[in-house]
């Protein structure tokens, strides 16, 4: 039996005989404050796979593996660097039970109700935690999708079921983690635009949700003249690392440089860094950790 094969059997096994577990790990976790002394916070993200999102660089099925994955998110979280990880309750309690979630930050992944391809996609209801949840989980905060879109009334739903949520962490002292896209559908699916203005008008529209923005902040796509986008914001802002392709070496450029605008206080990597083109998670972990880490 390898060891992805023993690691899944032991998981399975505590949660067919003793899943109460989970909370127990959960609530012994040891916790540390959400910004490190870099004052930047870079974590790993695992959420994809509750949307349907299974794909990285070239293998369309590479996060299908619970295992394999688990595996390369043991190696990212302990290197360092890394401050936390953010994920769905099921990712989040497997790291709990494997205790690799001590002295890290832990954001809860909320709305993953829109499939990717899925006909109802901007229709992006919460099917994962709650603000409740969260908190009686003992994590750092949550994180939803937003996109923002005139074609679909399911992304009006969207705006007030994250703007309720973002009221409810408010009311904990919990951030939220705002993603936020500028969105539009095309033969009935949903896609993103790359236009900074129509996301700069998205960040106005999305940063306003709530009955306060103290707790908020946005994640963003780095795109081309990101200025722009983050001209309309005065909202800690942390990058999404998006999947580069065979783009790697570009997009980590086009990282460093968004790191330098004074709205950015982070990054949010997942596939880029648990599935990279060259197999070495290490390394690829502790080159976006470099880019988080240096200082202006």
């Amino acid at each position: 039996m390898s060891g992805t094969d023993r690691l899944v059997a032991e998981l399975t096994r505590t949660r067919r005989e003793a899943p109460e577990k989970i909370a127990e790990a959960l609530q012994r976790r040891r916790r540390r404050p959400l910004l490190g002394p870099s004052g930047r916070l870079f974590l790993v993200a695992a959420d994809h796979p509750a949307r349907g999102v299974l794909g990285a660089g070239r293998d369309p099925l590479a996060m299908a593996d619970r295992g394999e994955m688990l595996h390369r998110l043991l190696v990212a979280l302990g290197r360092p660097g890394v401050d936390g990880v953010l994920a769905t309750p099921d990712v989040v309690e497997d790291l709990a039970l494997l205790g690799a979630l001590d002295e890290k930050v832990v954001f809860g992944s909320m709305n993953r109700g829109g499939l990717a391809g899925a006909v109802y996609e901007l229709d992006d209801r919460f099917s994962a935690y709650t603000a409740e949840a969260i908190t009686s989980a003992g994590l750092d905060g949550g994180k939803m999708m937003i996109r923002v879109a005139g074609d679909d009334p399911g992304s009006a739903r969207t705006l007030v079921a994250c703007a309720e949520s973002i009221s409810d962490l408010a009311s904990r002292r919990l951030p939220a983690m705002l993603e936020v896209f500028a969105s539009r559908l095309n033969n009935g699916r949903a896609e993103n635009t790359d236009d900074p203005d129509e996301l700069g008008r998205a960040v106005q529209v999305v940063s306003g949700l709530g009955t306060t923005s103290a707790y908020t902040w946005l994640k963003l796509p780095v795109m081309s003249e990101l200025e722009r986008v983050l001209r309309a914001t005065t909202l800690p802002v942390v990058l999404l690392g998006g999947d580069p392709g065979d783009r790697v070496d570009a997009v980590y450029r086009s990282w460093e440089e968004a790191m330098m605008h004074p709205q950015v206080a982070g990054l949010v990597v997942g596939r880029t860094l648990l599935y990279p083109e060259h197999g070495d998670v290490a390394r690829a972990v502790d080159e976006a950790a470099s880019i988080v880490t240096a200082r202006p």
